[in-house]
């Protein structure tokens, strides 16, 4: 088993600067996927937004970030960040899924991404919320 634990940092307009920036400080290796381009437009302030964002770097550091859906509230502190948790099989990911969300909240079923063939969002029992996916290379 291969899980690797990601800050995921959540912003309102800014996750692109933000990534831009982190890929030019740590020399890493930079993907964005706006709403837009998942073919969701409508659930950010702007279709541009990020929906999905990652810094990368040879060295081991990784950061993802993206831009809180419009209808969602959002300040710094106030859906700041989530763990997110990127597994290298759906067993693993289904595996963890199951034991974080016991007693917890489904925020966002399991199911297919635009950037991962399985992707869900829960809030375990403590209020902590937790990004699942399986991590595959993006197109």
């Amino acid at each position: 088993m291969s899980v690797r634990t990601v800050t995921h940092l959540n912003f309102r307009g800014q996750a692109r600067d933000a990534l831009h920036f982190y890929r030019q400080a740590l020399a890493g290796q930079l993907t964005l996927v706006s709403y837009g381009d998942a073919g969701q437009p409508g659930l950010a302030a702007d279709p541009s937004h990020v929906i999905w964002g990652q810094v990368a770097t040879d060295a081991g550091f990784h950061v993802m970030a993206y831009d809180v859906q419009a209808d969602l509230p959002w300040n710094p502190g106030e859906n700041a960040f989530f763990i997110s948790l990127r597994c290298d099989s759906e067993d693993e990911a289904r595996t963890l899924w199951n034991a974080l969300g016991e007693g917890g909240t489904v925020r966002e079923p399991m199911g297919p991404s635009p950037w991962s063939p399985l992707y869900g969002k829960l809030e375990d029992r403590f209020g902590v919320i937790w990004l699942i996916d399986v991590a595959v290379a993006y197109r």
